[in-house]
């Protein structure tokens, strides 16, 4: 089972982040007439593309009676995969009326055209909404990454997401033990070369894992997420196509790693990475680069088990990554046009901003929120200090101690609104270099004369 949340935007064939969804001037974005239920309610439309958000909206509402008895909530849901959300939503947005939406989510892989692009004029500031916005992210310790990707090009935050995605190494205690003859996450740290802004001690690492017949990491991809989210420079330049020197770095990386055995040679979201979780690969897999996220809803559901001694569950632990870096998430905004800003102000604060033990990220990090129990990383830092993020699938660490800084170091500057697409571009190519399918200056060149036949970006 692939995490919901992530995994239909990584997935999704994004072609239509190449078309301008905007027609209008920023004039034309008029406030609505509120919308009436046949009881006097007023009617609040949610768009979303998992029930993720909607059911904190019922959560909100369930402790929220009096605000339940004012608003109705209405909720269109469409899948990311085959690129169906953001047509849908865009025309939404764009043709107004009673259906247009109040709130509104975007994933990370196209967060930006709706926060700093094409589509981010329907965004309200939330000042607009009544939320005193500077004085709640400090008090909430947001960490910078989120609130860059949230903040509009007039430098007012538009959208805030309720989970932390700063990325660590997850790696197998006993492959640890084996190898490096300790499975302590400092320790762990040190030989792979956590906080150093190098992959050299990581390169080392790898060696001493191949000598023991394990691999490091499962496939490039693995690796792929660090080094796309830790580059100075994002895609586009100045409406150029750029490739920033440590994504280029990449084609060397991955080369390496299948040259060298590195890894499996698998790619992510496919069975055989997830047969790797479960420790089922060619050769036992030492870790895999993520955000918590990637450990509840990924490794959780593909190591083989659901308790200690089953499949590789509780084998686990988290430790410092070499570099920084972020991977997923999800925004929400409130439409410009909505008449409703202040109930939808009370709803976008409680899910991303609260630090009170009655809010949103109070109940995530702690696993209160639903009969799951699960634990997740917050965007809050504030409550993941005062929560307990002990899991037992890390034999019972506390992942907080580590992607609470984690957080700190991810960059949220080094993103456009194109990066699904041309993320597959690029990897793609990466992938023939690799196979020796093509030379290191053809699959350069094929790379950037896709963007060019299929994005509006200038390409030299």
């Amino acid at each position: 089972m692939k995490h919901k949340r992530f995994v239909a935007g990584m997935l999704a064939t994004s072609m239509a982040l190449a078309v301008s969804s905007c027609g209008k001037t920023d004039d034309d974005v008029q406030e609505r007439e509120a919308v009436k239920t046949a009881d006097g309610k007023t009617v609040l439309n949610v768009w979303a593309f998992t029930d993720e958000v909607p059911g904190m909206i019922d959560k909100y509402m369930e402790l929220h009676p009096d605000f339940a008895k004012k608003y109705e909530v209405k909720t269109t849901i469409i899948a990311t995969t085959e690129g169906q959300y953001q047509p849908a939503l865009d025309q939404a947005l764009s043709a107004g009326g009673d259906d247009a939406p109040d709130l509104y989510c975007a994933e990370s892989a196209f967060v930006l055209k709706y926060t700093q692009g094409d589509a981010a004029k329907y965004a309200a500031p939330y000042e607009s909404l009544g939320i005193d916005v500077d004085a709640k992210i400090k008090e909430a310790d947001i960490a910078q990454y989120s609130v860059d990707m949230g903040t509009n090009n007039d430098n007012k935050v538009v959208g805030l997401g309720y989970q932390a995605t700063g990325g660590a190494f997850i790696y197998r205690r006993s492959i640890a033990k084996d190898v490096f003859g300790t499975d302590d996450p400092d320790q762990i740290s040190a030989a792979i070369g956590g906080g150093s802004q190098s992959w050299d001690k990581f390169w080392e690492a790898a060696e001493q894992l191949k000598a023991k017949g394990y691999g490091i990491i499962s496939g490039d991809g693995d690796l792929w997420h660090a080094v796309e989210n830790s580059s100075d420079q994002a895609w586009i330049v100045d409406g150029t196509l750029t490739i920033d020197p440590k994504r280029e770095q990449f084609l060397d990386y991955s080369k390496m790693l299948k040259d060298n055995g590195w890894h499996n040679d698998t790619q992510d979201w496919q069975d055989a990475w997830f047969a790797d979780m479960k420790g089922e690969g060619d050769k036992g897999i030492f870790g895999f680069f993520g955000p918590a996220w990637l450990i509840n809803y990924t490794l959780g559901d593909n190591c083989g088990g659901k308790a200690v001694g089953e499949g590789t569950y509780g084998d686990w632990a988290v430790c410092d990554s070499p570099i920084g870096f972020c991977w997923g998430g999800t925004w929400l905004l409130a439409s410009q046009s909505s008449p409703n800003k202040e109930a939808l102000g009370e709803i976008i604060e409680w899910i991303t901003l609260d630090c009170s033990e009655n809010g949103l990220q109070y109940m995530w990090a702690n696993g209160t929120y639903n009969d799951s129990g699960t634990k997740d990383c917050v965007a809050s830092g504030t409550v993941m200090a005062k929560s307990n993020g002990e899991l037992e699938f890390l034999g019972g660490q506390n992942m907080f101690d580590v992607f609470t800084k984690a957080n700190q170091y991810a960059n949220g500057k080094n993103k456009t609104q194109y990066d699904e697409t041309i993320n597959t571009y690029w990897r793609d190519q990466v992938r023939q270099y690799t196979a020796g399918n093509k030379s290191r200056e053809d699959a350069i060149k094929d790379f950037k004369q896709q963007v060019a036949d299929n994005l509006d970006v200038t390409v030299k």
